[in-house]
Order: structure tokens, then sequence, then C-alpha cells
């Protein structure tokens, strides 16, 4: 007898190419982006739907949905006639986030089918890590026949990093960077999110701070050119257009730009060579899941987060 199985992907792009592909399951479609905006635990509630509406409208102008988002949800109001839940997830921040959020609203709903992860990322033979819109039709059919079953240990570690992330103090998340689970990018993912916050010296985050190096770096010719550096060049944070498109708005600060070049200014190789803080004047003041980024900054010599000083120069 054939198994049922609900998959639950990570965008439209990946449903659409497992359509292409012939799987005939259902297919429920993550549409989110939790690694930004407030969060908190119960996300299966109408205050977290509306946290989240009033974050996606205010930062990017986005209009959620209500109906074809709850409509997406409702797949989850019968999954009994599921013998198993699939999961499509990628390898970076974005993702990850994600798949917490999943893990939580599956536990949350008391859905206890067996979970299957499919998480892209190393791939033999290519250098770069690999989305798993990335990957071949064959690629991608190995990764699905490699799927990994999570165990009790994976569900209730998803359930207390989500938690954590939720709260007011993520230096509670540092531990969980040496431990053992099916999620093998956890470590990287964890380590990039605590350098989202603000250097101590520079008040820049990783990705802001590789942005500048970008530009320095590179024959820039305009801000969309510089987009698409960044989106290539990000490590494990897989951010979006978007994303991108709001951090170049706020840096905007450090560049010079002409009608064919854009180049940093003094200010941008200030905060390169770490002169100054910047922190107050970049204002990037989004919150990740319960803390204000510019509540903290990122202590190198600490490795930790530390309680901001207001009015650092």
């Amino acid at each position: 007898m054939t198994k049922q199985i609900l998959h639950i992907t990570n965008g439209s792009a990946l449903t659409e190419y497992l359509r292409d592909l012939d799987f005939k399951d259902d297919i429920l479609t993550w549409q989110e982006m939790l690694c930004e905006g407030p969060t908190i635990p119960k996300i299966d509630s109408d205050e977290f739907f509306e946290i989240r509406s009033h974050f996606l409208k205010e930062y990017y102008d986005i209009e959620v949905d209500e109906y074809e988002l709850k409509k997406e949800l409702s797949k989850l109001d019968n999954t009994d006639k599921y013998d198993e839940i699939h999961l499509w997830f990628e390898y970076d921040l974005f993702c990850h986030i994600n798949l917490l959020g999943v893990l939580n609203l599956l536990h949350q709903r008391e859905i206890k089918k067996p979970l299957y992860l499919i998480c892209s990322g190393r791939v033999a033979g290519e250098k770069n890590l690999k989305g798993l819109g990335e990957l071949t039709r064959s690629q991608l059919l190995d990764h699905y026949n490699k799927r990994v079953k999570l165990t009790d240990h994976d569900k209730e570690l998803a359930i207390t990093l989500w938690r954590t992330y939720c709260g007011k103090d993520h230096n509670i998340l540092k531990p969980y960077i040496v431990k053992e689970s099916s999620f093998k990018y956890m470590s990287n993912c964890l380590k990039a999110h605590l350098k989202r916050f603000p250097h101590q010296k520079s008040g820049l985050s990783v990705l802001e701070d590789n942005i500048l190096r970008i530009v320095r770096d590179n024959d820039i010719k305009s801000k969309h050119h510089l987009l698409g550096y960044s989106l290539n060049y990000q490590g494990y944070y897989g951010y979006g257009d978007s994303q991108h498109s709001r951090l170049i708005e706020k840096l905007s600060i450090f560049f010079e730009e002409d009608e064919t070049s854009l180049k940093l200014n003094r200010k941008g190789h200030e905060a390169l060579l770490r002169q100054h803080n910047f922190a107050n004047e970049v204002n990037n003041d989004l919150t990740y899941g319960g803390v204000n980024r510019l509540e903290f900054q990122f202590s190198v010599d600490q490795n930790k987060l530390v309680k901001t000083i207001l009015h650092v120069n």
C-alpha cells in the first residue's frame, strides 16, 4: 500500500519544481521569513498572525493574504490521513528559522506523524553550497532518497531553540552550537545569527560589513549591481532580494554614487577599519524573534552578545 505523505516546502518555487518532477502528494507551501521581525512562541494564534502581518507591512510593504495563508495552513487540519510529513528546507539561516517555526507549529497542533528532513547544502563534486531549487533533477531525487528521519531529540531541540529565539536572551543559543542533531547546518546558522547583531566596534553586522567589503574590493556600477554580488556572497544567511535591498539602502550613508559607479566614502572606510560605532546612524532597528538587534552588540573578545551602551559615538 502506498504511503500518504504531506510535503512542506520552503517556498512556491520548490513546490513547482516538485510538481514538475511528478510528486503527486499534497504539498503545503511555507511562505514566511521568520528570521526577521518579532515572533512569539505560539505560532498557531491570531496574535502571531497580527504581529507578523504588521511587521511585513511596515518593513517590506507586504500585504499578507489572510485567506491564502489560512487555506494553506488548513492542510494541517486533517493530518490523520498522512503516514509521514516530509520537510524541505535548505542549509541557511532563513530556512532554518522557518524550519524551527514549522516544527513548533506541528508540535502545537499535536501532530505526531513521523517527520523526515530533506536539507540541501554541500553536494558531492560541487564547490559551493546549493539550495534545493539549484539542484539538478537527479541531485534533488538523491537528496530525497537520503532524507533523514527526525528523532525525539531533534524535535525537542527545535522546540527549545524556537522558544529561545522568541525570548529576550539570545546568548542562551550559544551552547546549542555544539549540540549534535540531525540538523547538520544548525551550528553554522546559530553562529551566523549571533553575528547579525552590531559588531561592538563598528556597529555593523557581519552581513553589513561584507556588503561594504564587496564595494571596496570590486568595480560596482550601481546599487542593483551590488545587490547581485551581495546575494551571491552571503554565506549562511539565505536572504532574499528584498532583505538585501533594504540593507543596501540602510548602508547608503557609506556610499558615493554617480551614474556609472558606486564606491565607499570616507565614512565607509572608517566603518571597515572599525574606528567608530555606526549602529545608531545606520539604525537597522529590526527585531529578531524577541530581541531588538540595537539593544545588543556582538563582542568578538567575549564571543557573545553584550548589552548596548547607549549613545556610543
